[in-house]
């Protein structure tokens, strides 16, 4: 398939050839962008919450009052659930909340992630990103005039110093480079802006997967 190029002031510089096997799917699978998504995100998961379980609560754990002749239920410890200031049951412990993706299910699903793009017409290629001078302000009306109010950015192998720093400060504008594409961030974003160097470095990969 073949998209226009641009430049950042709006003017057309030339077209590129995509490669329909990564950006030319038309059956988008909802099912692996899920899977993709939820594995993002457990991953991310810090999975610090703790609670004191019976054995690290400070509480005393002498016998509340004798076994029998009192009427009431038998008891051993101020430690225990049902008491306050006692231990939780059944709490949440440290853990790692990620699993497992096979690599061929990742790749298909950013491959499927990239085409949902293209066929909504919400993907651009830029010419290039590189800036005179780091500032904020001028970039954001110049983004404003492009229509990129919330919008993914990826540099290239390496993102432009100054429109990165420029760019950083503007809500919802995230800039990345090649190595840090994936499926999340590309379906939160209403426009997906690739760079010429982006996107023959994303060709390239697949390419290399393929003929592996």
């Amino acid at each position: 398939m073949k998209l226009s190029v641009i430049k950042l002031d709006g003017k057309a510089s030339g077209d590129v050839e995509l490669s329909d096997a990564v950006f030319g799917i038309t059956d988008i699978r909802g099912d692996l962008l899920a899977r993709y998504v939820n594995w993002q995100l457990a991953k991310r998961r810090a999975g610090t919450h703790k609670v004191q379980t019976r054995n690290e609560n400070s509480r005393t754990g002498k016998k509340m009052y004798k076994q029998k002749g009192t009427g009431g239920a038998r008891h051993g410890s101020r430690r225990a659930p049902q008491f306050v200031g006692g231990s939780r049951a059944f709490g949440p412990i440290v853990r790692d909340h990620g699993f497992s993706l096979p690599k061929k299910v990742r790749a298909l699903a950013l491959r499927h992630a990239l085409s949902s793009k293209a066929k909504a017409g919400d993907l651009i290629v830029v010419d290039s990103i590189a800036l005179k001078d780091a500032k904020t302000a001028g970039l954001r009306v110049t983004l404003g005039k492009l229509g990129w109010n919330k919008a993914l950015i990826i540099g290239g192998p390496e993102v432009d110093t100054n429109f990165g720093l420029a760019a950083r400060n503007i809500p919802h504008i995230d800039v990345l480079p090649n190595a840090g594409l994936n499926v999340y961030d590309i379906l939160r974003a209403d426009k997906l802006v690739l760079t010429k160097a982006a996107v023959e470095a994303i060709e390239a990969r697949f390419s290399e997967k393929e003929a592996a």
